[in-house]
């Protein structure tokens, strides 16, 4: 297997996290540079990371790449209330990959535009909603769920793109994942 994306993206840490004890290899893309470009796109249509490789099988997206080595490597599937908590990492994951890009772009992101404020509105609004959660012990095991989540977190400090450190029971939770199996070794510092 082949995990195509760069070591900066919380998409593909979040794989290459879940891949630690497995069997495959990490292609390390500047998904900004024409070169890398051009292998992303033989790799993946979409021009996004990560794409994996598996013999004659590609897979896009984080979450079907999920759900493919959830197949593939007997892992446990995840409830339908586990689903939604994806849904909200991921719907965070993608506003804040808007402004960040928005940002590199030139464009104003602190401005009052409806599109940046929905985004961040967003943002505030699953943060808030995760903190919740993780009070109610929905991210208590060292699982998937649990990796995306820390991804999300460590990657907006990473990238200094908002302030989720007022709330406690996500702070609580990142100062213990950070202690766990595969968080140091995929740092993207």
């Amino acid at each position: 297997m082949k995990l195509f994306g760069s070591t900066t993206s919380p998409y593909v840490r979040r794989l290459r996290i879940l891949l630690r004890d497995h069997d495959y290899e990490f292609v390390n893309l500047d998904i900004f540079a024409d070169d890398d470009r051009k292998t992303l796109l033989a790799n993946n249509p979409t021009m996004r990371v990560p794409a994996l490789q598996d013999g004659e099988q590609s897979v896009y997206d984080s979450r079907i790449i999920y759900r493919y080595l959830s197949e593939k490597l007997n892992l446990s599937q995840i409830s339908w209330q586990q689903e939604n908590l994806f849904t909200l990492i991921d719907a965070a994951n993608d506003s804040l990959v808007s402004i960040l890009l928005s940002k590199r772009s030139g464009l104003p992101v602190e401005q009052d535009i409806l599109f940046f404020n929905l985004q961040r509105q967003r943002v505030d609004s699953v943060l808030t909603t995760l903190n919740d959660e993780v009070a109610h012990s929905q991210f208590n095991q060292w699982d998937y769920l649990a990796i995306c989540l820390f991804c999300l977190l460590d990657w907006v400090e990473f990238r200094e793109l908002a302030d989720w450190r007022q709330h406690p029971h996500l702070v609580e939770f990142y100062q213990w994942a950070q202690q766990q199996a595969g968080v140091v070794e995929t740092d993207p510092r």
